[in-house]
């Protein structure tokens, strides 16, 4: 019964909220000097803010969209697939703390880089696993990252996750902005019913 709980749980939970918090949108910070951004999407924003918070060198993170063409969308146009939007994250680092290649290691580690049909239990391209480069610079560092990971062989499948422009990034509704520790009980059961650290864990055993 648990189990069954959780999985339901997992199914509905990433993103939802109730209609009357979904009104505002939070602002996007602008790197500093000594800064840069960064921008990453592995299924649930929910879950990769959570992890970049995490990542060293990591001053700030917002939840958000990003890769499509849609023009200010909001979290019920993209979680119905009736956008080309993907949920992401905006990380600003320290410049002097970390490197944008290593940034790109930590994303590989936290994902599933051989699924591209979406991340764990949320399913569909709003929910597929890219790299979203801001510059050239950034698109060649990803490619590079990504041949990389490829040719190391550890993985249990090709790597298909996406290196793509980000085009734009949209914040997402201020509720879900750190929405692990403002709903930390909701947030947990999501994660743990999405099965996604036993998978990553899993998917990563080579190494």
């Amino acid at each position: 019964m648990r189990t069954m709980l959780l999985s339901l749980l997992a199914i509905a939970a990433c993103g939802s909220a109730p209609a009357a918090r979904e009104m505002t949108s939070a602002p996007l910070p602008t790197p500093a000097a000594g800064q840069a951004a960064a921008v990453f999407a592995g299924g649930c924003f929910w879950c990769v803010e959570s992890d970049f918070d995490k990542a060293p060198g990591v001053i700030s993170t917002t939840s958000g969209f990003a890769g499509g063409k849609t023009q200010n969308p909001t979290y019920a146009q993209v979680s119905s697939h009736g956008t080309d939007e993907i949920e992401s994250v905006y990380a600003i680092y320290d410049t002097s703390k970390t490197t944008y290649d290593a940034l790109l290691d930590y994303f590989w580690h936290h994902i599933d880089p051989t699924d591209s049909g979406g991340q764990f239990c949320d399913r569909g391209d709003t929910y597929r696993p890219a790299v979203l480069y801001l510059d050239e610079t950034q698109h060649k560092a990803a490619d590079a990252s990504k041949a990389a990971l490829e040719a190391k062989k550890v993985l249990p499948g090709p790597v298909v996750a996406e290196v793509s422009p980000a085009i734009r990034f949209w914040p997402a509704e201020e509720y879900h902005q750190d929405f692990h520790e403002k709903e930390s009980a909701h947030y947990m059961m999501y994660r743990t019913g999405c099965g996604r650290d036993a998978k990553v864990k899993q998917i990563w055993s080579k190494e």
